[in-house]
């Protein structure tokens, strides 16, 4: 089953989230998929931006918050899990992009 949101995960988050997401038929993106896992956050974000990418990260001091325009990119989540492990981000990423379409988002 194919799903409309598209995603982008921070450096932090290992491949095998990723990997583990793409078997369940996610479209996402790493830093290490586009040489970016040395990128600064504002190039992370500007990536976001021109593929239409919901960033997910575990930073909370993503950005400079006050150069961050909603308008301009599908989205931010931070997630909080502890331990970091791929079952623990995957767990509690996957129910909400489960439920959770670009058609039921409000962007803008």
């Amino acid at each position: 089953m194919s799903k409309e949101i598209r995603l982008f995960l921070d450096q932090m988050i290992d491949i095998d989230v990723a990997q583990s997401l793409r078997v369940d038929d996610f479209d996402v993106q790493c830093t290490v998929d586009v040489n970016m896992s040395r990128a600064n956050d504002l190039e992370i974000l500007r990536h976001c931006i021109v593929e239409h990418r919901t960033l997910i990260t575990l930073d909370e001091h993503f950005g400079d918050w006050t150069l961050i325009h909603l308008k301009k990119h599908p989205g931010i989540i931070r997630l909080k899990v502890n331990p970091t492990t791929t079952k623990n981000i995957k767990d509690l990423l996957s129910p909400s992009c489960n439920l959770t379409s670009r058609k039921n988002l409000r962007i803008g």
